[in-house]
C-alpha cells in the first residue's frame, strides 16, 4: 500500500481483499471531509465484494470509477491495484449522473439531463468562491461501441464545460468492463461527473505517432461492429500488414500498437486503433470506422521528448501541478513495453504527479479517440 500526501488525496493498494484495500486507502486520507472520490480498479476483483467495501468507506461521498487495463499510480505504470483519488470538500464539489442503459441511449433526453446536471453543479459550488471552474469527467463501458454518440451528445449538453475521460477496460480480456456509480458496478453504462473548483484546470490530449506516406482506403466495412473487411479492395488484415511494410508477419496487439492507422479529421490526424485481427481476414477497431475512410499508417515519434514538452506546457497552463488525472490508452503501455521505455515513461509520470488508468479509448471534448495520453491537470 502506498500514498502521496497532497491537497488532492491519492492512495493505492494491492491487497487481495477489497475490504482491506479500501481500509488501507481511506486511512491514508485522514479526517478531512471529501467532496468526492474517483477510483480505478483491476478487473481481477469480485465486483459485488468490492462494491460493498467501497460503500462502507464512502458513505455520503459522491464516488465514481471503473475497471481498468492497468492503473497509473505514484509508481507510474501499475497493475492489479485499487487506486482512489479524493477531492477535499474545502476546494472541490462533485456531482454525477449515470446512464445505465447505453444500448438504448436517448440523445435528446440526455442533453436535457446534462444541462440540468451542469446547472446543479454551478448552483451548489458557489460556496467555493466567486470564480469557479468546471470540468466533466466521463467514464464509459469500453466494450459498448457507444463512445462516439455519447461523447458528442454529452459535450453538446455541457456547452462550455470541457469533457475528458476514458473507456473502461478488463486487462486485455475484452469480455466485461464496468462503471461504478451510485454504490454499484454497472455493465453497458456511462457516468458523467462535473468537478467544480476555484483551482486552475486544463484538459489535454497528446499522441505519440505521426502519419507516414503510406495511405489506404477502407473499401469494405461493417460499421455497427467496427469491423473492416477490405482495404483497397483486398482482405483488410493482409493489405494493412503489407502497407505497414511487414508482409508475412503475424498480426497481434504489439504490432497494432506500433503501427496504428491514422485518419485526418478537423485538420489534424487521429489514431484509429485496431483491437484484433479476425480469422476471416478482417480487422476489428476500437472506434467508429466506415467505408470510404482514408487511413495512413502511423509511425512513432520520440515519446519521451514529446512527454517532457507536454508536461512543460501543462505547467505553463496551471502553474504548480497538484495532480494530473490521466486516461492513457492500453496500447501506449504495450508499445512502451515493446520499445523498452516503460521505466522512463513511469518515471516521467511519477515526477509529474500523474494518476489514472489504462483505457480502451479516450474521450476529449466531443471526440472519441485512441492511443492518446489524455487527461485533466489540476493546479495547486
Amino acid at each position: 500500500m502506498t500514498v502521496l500526501a497532497s491537497a488532492i488525496a491519492f492512495a493505492s493498494s494491492h491487497a487481495d481483499d477489497p475490504a482491506q484495500a479500501m481500509e488501507d486507502i481511506v486511512a491514508c486520507f485522514g479526517d478531512e471531509p471529501l467532496a468526492g472520490m474517483l477510483l480505478f480498479c483491476s478487473h481481477r476483483f469480485d465486483r459485488a465484494t468490492l462494491a460493498r467495501a467501497i460503500n462502507r468507506r464512502s458513505e455520503g461521498i459522491v464516488t465514481i470509477g471503473c475497471t481498468s487495463s492497468g492503473e497509473l499510480t505514484e509508481h507510474g505504470y501499475d497493475q492489479d491495484s485499487i487506486s482512489v483519488v479524493g477531492f477535499p470538500a474545502s476546494g472541490f464539489h462533485l456531482v454525477s449522473h449515470c446512464f445505465d442503459d447505453i444500448d438504448h441511449f436517448d440523445p435528446v433526453a440526455a442533453r436535457q439531463t446534462i444541462r440540468s446536471l451542469a446547472a446543479v453543479a454551478d448552483r451548489d459550488s458557489r460556496h467555493l468562491g466567486e470564480q469557479v471552474n468546471h470540468v466533466a469527467l466521463f467514464l464509459i463501458d469500453g466494450l459498448s461501441h457507444r463512445e462516439e454518440l455519447l461523447a458528442m451528445t454529452i459535450q453538446d449538453g455541457l456547452g462550455d464545460i470541457p469533457l475528458i475521460g476514458g473507456s473502461s477496460g478488463d486487462g486485455m480480456m475484452f469480455r466485461e468492463t464496468a462503471i461504478f456509480e451510485g454504490g454499484r458496478f454497472h455493465a453497458h453504462a456511462a457516468v458523467v461527473a462535473i468537478l467544480s473548483t476555484p483551482r486552475p484546470l486544463h484538459v489535454f490530449k497528446a499522441q505519440h505517432y505521426r502519419p507516414s506516406a503510406e495511405k489506404m482506403v477502407v473499401t469494405g466495412a461493417v460499421p455497427q461492429d467496427r469491423i473492416v473487411t477490405e482495404i483497397d479492395a483486398e482482405p483488410a488484415a493482409q493489405e494493412y500488414l503489407r502497407l505497414a511494410g511487414h508482409a508475412g508477419e503475424a498480426l497481434g496487439v504489439e504490432f497494432f500498437a506500433a503501427h496504428p492507422p491514422m485518419v485526418r479529421a478537423g485538420g489534424d490526424y487521429h489514431v484509429r486503433s485496431i483491437q484484433s485481427a479476425n480469422a476471416d481476414g478482417s480487422l476489428t477497431f476500437y472506434c467508429a470506422i466506415d467505408e470510404g475512410i482514408v487511413l495512413a499508417v502511423g509511425e512513432p515519434v520520440d515519446r519521451i521528448a514529446g512527454m517532457q514538452a507536454l508536461f512543460k506546457d501543462i505547467g505553463s497552463k496551471v502553474g504548480q501541478i497538484d495532480r494530473v488525472i490521466a486516461f492513457d490508452c492500453v496500447l501506449n503501455r504495450i508499445d512502451a513495453e515493446q520499445r523498452q521505455i516503460s521505466r522512463q515513461v513511469s518515471e516521467l509520470y511519477a515526477r509529474n504527479r500523474v494518476i489514472g488508468f489504462n483505457t480502451y479509448g479516450e474521450q476529449y471534448h466531443a471526440l472519441h479517440v485512441n492511443q492518446t495520453f489524455s487527461g485533466l491537470a489540476i493546479g495547486r
